[in-house]
């Protein structure tokens, strides 16, 4: 099978990549770095501008699903201009793709898109799944419902969709983890606001597994794509500070402090969400790291 992937070097993309070619599928992608593109038998890159509207169509050609993981990161500072940087990175260049496909006599018939479960609003003691209702009345909750309705579009085109709702993604050298667990390294195992936030994770491997389960098993509609098991900010900062040997002695970091160095980025950590994965799990997949200390055992001993 051909897949076309944007968002290709980011962490999922780059494992995802090298999971589907290993398994012999080809893959294309889309960058919009022009040095960045290969041409192998296998593994094609091809060039795109979003802000621009440009894209080279022949990224289509043979491609039969699309998985669509490209955005700017929402782990810089919300100033008003790189709020419009985060919407439009996934927004527009979903409406790009849309458009393009538009215009090629393609064979696609699967569009897989990463989303977030920051569309829902943050609860201590409610439980999520993909027919809640609620809607976070914030940037994050804005930017998810205008993501999604962006990608709900390909179904026009006789395109299954899939949207895969996405939580905190923890790698042992990218992204979140690395910067959540750098203090507790340091010695300083400090929780955040008063701790009982969620906190709903995923390890790599199994978001990675995840995508690859929705290819090969044409999965539409929502999915929630997190552990099975959450856990709060408490129970997370316990779990590293033991695993380090560091005993629990830091005061905790007012939320007020956080809001003050951060602004609204804070919510990022403060708040949090429980949601359900049973309807994943009822397709079949199972997680390679449903617990945290499994997860643990894998990332902290890299």
């Amino acid at each position: 099978m051909t897949i076309l992937i944007t968002g290709a070097t980011g962490l999922i993309g780059t494992a995802l990549s090298k999971r589907l070619l290993d398994q012999g599928h080809t893959i294309h992608f889309l960058t919009t770095r022009k040095q960045k593109i290969i041409n192998t038998p296998t593994h094609k890159g091809y060039y795109w501008n979003p802000t621009l509207q440009e894209i080279d169509l022949s990224a289509f050609t043979d491609v039969s699903c699309i998985v669509n993981l490209v955005g700017a990161t929402i782990a810089k500072r919300w100033t008003p201009a790189y709020k419009k940087i985060v919407m439009s990175s996934r927004v527009e260049t979903t409406n790009l793709l849309y458009k393009s496909l538009k215009e090629f006599n393609h064979g696609v018939t699967s569009f897989i898109s990463a989303s977030g479960i920051s569309l829902y609003p943050s609860a201590d003691t409610a439980v999520y799944t993909e027919t809640s209702k609620e809607v976070a009345a914030n940037f994050l909750g804005e930017v998810v419902v205008a993501w999604e309705a962006a990608a709900d579009k390909f179904k026009d085109l006789g395109i299954g969709v899939a949207k895969i709702r996405t939580g905190v993604v923890f790698d042992s050298s990218q992204g979140a983890f690395p910067k959540m667990i750098q203090p507790i390294k340091m010695g300083v195992p400090s929780l955040v606001g008063d701790g009982s936030q969620w906190i709903s994770w995923i390890h790599t491997d199994d978001i990675v597994a995840i995508y690859n389960h929705a290819i090969d098993h044409n999965l539409t509609g929502i999915y929630n794509a997190v552990a099975p098991v959450a856990i709060k900010n408490t129970e997370f900062t316990k779990l590293v500070a033991g695993f380090y040997k560091i005993p629990m002695w830091a005061p905790n970091i007012p939320g007020f402090i956080l809001k003050l160095f951060l602004g609204a980025m804070s919510m990022l950590a403060l708040q949090g969400q429980l949601v359900s994965v049973l309807k994943l799990e009822s397709t079949g997949f199972a997680f390679k790291y449903p617990t945290l200390d499994k997860a643990l055992s894998n990332l902290l001993k890299k």
